[in-house]
C-alpha cells in the first residue's frame, strides 16, 4: 500500500535482528537494546492488517513511497500515529491512478476522522490527517481499502484519540462547526485574488454560506447562554457569506468578505465551547491564520 505524504518504506527489521546477535557479547547496553529490537520484531504487522483504532509506529522516514510493514503498539505507549476510519474504494477492474484515489481519500478521510474524533481542538498539536492507500500493484490483487490516520509528523503522542460518549450538545456542535470549516478550506480557490476568479470566490462564500445556515440551525436545541450568543453572531455572519456570493463584483465581494471571515474567527467561539465542555484551545495553525 502507499501512504500518501509521508509515506513510510518497510525498514527496521535486519537492525533488529543485527542488535540480537550483538547482544550475546554480555553488554548490558546492548542487551537492552537487543530487548527493545526484539519487541519491535515482534510487534510489526502487515499494513493490510491494520484496523480502526490501532496505534502503531512507521516504519522508515522517507517523505513519500510505498509500505509493507508498520510496528503495532498498545495506545498507552508513545506512538506516531492511529488509524481513525477506513474505507473501500469502489470496485473497477483498471487502477483509477494515484490521483484519483488520493482525490477520493481528501475527501472521505476528513469525514471518518471526525467520526473517530469529532474535536479536531483537543488533538495533540502536530497531528494530521494521512492515509494508506492501494498500489497498482496491491490494486491487481484486489485491494481496495483505504486507511486514514491521525498521524504526529514529529516526536510521538500517547492514549487513544478516540473520543468520548459525547454530552448534550456536543455532537450537534461539532457537526456543524466541523462542516463550517471544512467548507472554508476545502472550497479555497487557487488564486489568491479575487479580481481572477470572482466567480471562485463567491463559490466558496455561497459553500460556507450554506454550512453556517445548517450550523446555526443546529444550535438551536442547544442550551445554554454563550452557545445562544455564538448562534445570534453566526446567524449575522451567515448573511455576510451570502452577500459575498452574490456580489455584483470584487468590490461588493471585499465589503462583504471582510466581516464574513472576522465572523468565524475560532477565538469567539472559545465561550460556547467552554460551555459545552469541549476543548477551548485554538489549534496553532487556525490561530496563525486569523491571528495574520
Amino acid at each position: 500500500m502507499a501512504l500518501r505524504t509521508p509515506s513510510r518504506p518497510l525498514r527496521g527489521i535486519s537492525a533488529a535482528v543485527a542488535l540480537l546477535a550483538v547482544g550475546a557479547v554480555g553488554c548490558s547496553e546492548v542487551v537492552d537494546s537487543a530487548k527493545d529490537g526484539a519487541k519491535k520484531v515482534a510487534r510489526q504487522r502487515s499494513v493490510f492488517s491494520l484496523g480502526i483504532g490501532d496505534c502503531y509506529n512507521p516504519n522508515g522516514k522517507e517523505a513519500e513511497g510505498e509500505t509493507f510493514a508498520i510496528e503495532v503498539v498498545p495506545c498507552e505507549e508513545p506512538h506516531q500515529a492511529q488509524v481513525v476510519g477506513e474505507f473501500k474504494l469502489d470496485e473497477a477492474k483498471a487502477f483509477p491512478g494515484n490521483d484519483a484515489i488520493w482525490a477520493v481519500a481528501d475527501e472521505r478521510c476528513p469525514a471518518e476522522a471526525q467520526k473517530f474524533a469529532p474535536d479536531t481542538w483537543a488533538l495533540p498539536q502536530g497531528v494530521g490527517i494521512l492515509y494508506y492507500t492501494p498500489t497498482q500493484e496491491s490494486w491487481a490483487t484486489g485491494d481496495r481499502a483505504v486507511s486514514c490516520t491521525y498521524t504526529k509528523e514529529k516526536g510521538t503522542f500517547s492514549g487513544s484519540l478516540k473520543a468520548d460518549d459525547a454530552k448534550p450538545g456536543q455532537a450537534e456542535y461539532l457537526k456543524g462547526s466541523n462542516a463550517v470549516y471544512q467548507a472554508l478550506w476545502t472550497t479555497q480557490p487557487e488564486t489568491g485574488s479575487v479580481e481572477d476568479d470572482l466567480d471562485g470566490y463567491k463559490a466558496q462564500a455561497k459553500a460556507v454560506a450554506a454550512a453556517l445556515d445548517a450550523h446555526v440551525k443546529g444550535l438551536e436545541g442547544i442550551d445554554g447562554t454563550e452557545t445562544g450568543k455564538l448562534r445570534g453572531r453566526l446567524e449575522k455572519t451567515a448573511a455576510e457569506w451570502n452577500k459575498a456570493a452574490n456580489a455584483a463584483d470584487a468590490d461588493a465581494f471585499y465589503i462583504a468578505y471582510d466581516p464574513a471571515v472576522t465572523g468565524i474567527d475560532p477565538n469567539k467561539t472559545v465561550a460556547a465551547r467552554k460551555e459545552l465542555g469541549l476543548a477551548t484551545t485554538v489549534p496553532a495553525d487556525e490561530a496563525e491564520f486569523w491571528a495574520g
